[in-house]
């Protein structure tokens, strides 16, 4: 059963009916679809009556896959109250044409997330997010948005960073779930967390992956079955320099000898990077402990970007 705006008026007094009416959502795995700010506060003003304020949330663009689900699933097992942002968030993409492709399937959505967990989705308008009383203010992200996708795609983090400091500055949730294959982006976050000093707990969870090893992406819905079969190639360069690291001495070596594995394929090769987990710099010593092999490649005209750490 999908709860939405008329239901969310009668839900939204203070009677006692209404408050046990919640409580009854919360255990029958219902969806609460919000579809504005003002209604989210509603809801979460609602649940703190009810002593449920430990808040999960998961910020999405839709088209969601299992990477995804797997995300809404452990927000469930960790906190009271789960809410799944799904928003196309335009500040982060440096290229109209790529926004206006981007998979926006949001009935499909919802039904998978209602066999996934209760939850509360938020659906909002650009001005939810982007008021004119803004609450943004600028993070220095000390040169982690300038290498790997930040020399491709300027401005691309400046716009994550923005949409998920104000998703934090509305819902004050108390844990919040990025999954690893987004690997320069969770650690541009986990920084920006810090310098804001948000009281959230940055909760990482690991790559979801076809059988097949392709890294789950809601860009592999552009891919045809012939392109989904071509992009293991970027997984099968990872495993390479996993399993090979040991065979050489120095880094460049082993990112050459990657870069050829890589170009036997049919992808394009954007970058190939051997970097430091923390502070995303080149390596220049393959015995350190802490080494993670970024890659972003075209499939086609779809981008695809994975890493693992090695």
């Amino acid at each position: 059963m999908l709860i939405k705006n008329a239901k969310l008026q009668k839900i939204y007094g203070f009677s006692k009916k209404h408050l046990v009416l919640l409580v009854i959502l919360f255990k029958l795995k219902e969806i609460i679809l919000c579809e504005s700010s003002n209604e989210l506060l509603g809801i979460i003003n609602k649940s703190q009556l009810l002593n449920k304020s430990e808040i999960g949330f998961v910020p999405t663009m839709g088209a969601l896959h299992e990477g995804h689900l797997q995300l809404v699933r452990r927000a469930s097992e960790e906190n009271e109250l789960v809410i799944v942002s799904i928003f196309v968030n335009p500040t982060q993409f440096n290229n109209p044409e790529d926004l206006e492709k981007y998979p926006r399937t949001l009935d499909t959505d919802i039904q998978l997330l209602k066999q996934t967990a209760n939850c509360i989705v938020f659906v909002p308008k650009q001005f939810d997010i982007y008021p004119k009383n803004d609450p943004y203010e600028p993070i220095d992200l000390v040169g982690l948005d300038q290498v790997m996708e930040g020399r491709f795609r300027p401005g691309h983090f400046q716009g994550v960073v923005h949409v998920v400091y104000n998703f934090f500055k509305l819902i004050k949730p108390c844990r919040a779930y990025f999954g690893k294959k987004d690997f320069q982006q969770l650690a541009i976050i986990k920084h920006m967390n810090r310098v804001a000093k948000f009281p959230v707990q940055i909760v990482e969870c690991e790559t979801i992956r076809e059988d097949s090893g392709l890294a789950k992406s809601s860009r592999n819905l552009r891919l045809n079955e012939l392109q989904q079969r071509e992009a293991l190639i970027i997984y099968h360069t990872l495993l390479f320099v996993k399993e090979h690291k040991k065979n050489f001495r120095e880094p460049l070596e082993l990112k050459k000898a990657a870069i050829e594995k890589f170009n036997a394929g049919k992808l394009k090769l954007e970058y190939l990077e051997l970097v430091d987990s923390n502070t995303l710099q080149e390596i220049s010593d393959l015995k350190s402990g802490n080494i993670t092999c970024c890659i972003a490649a075209y499939c086609g005209e779809v981008r695809l970007i994975d890493n693992l750490a090695i």
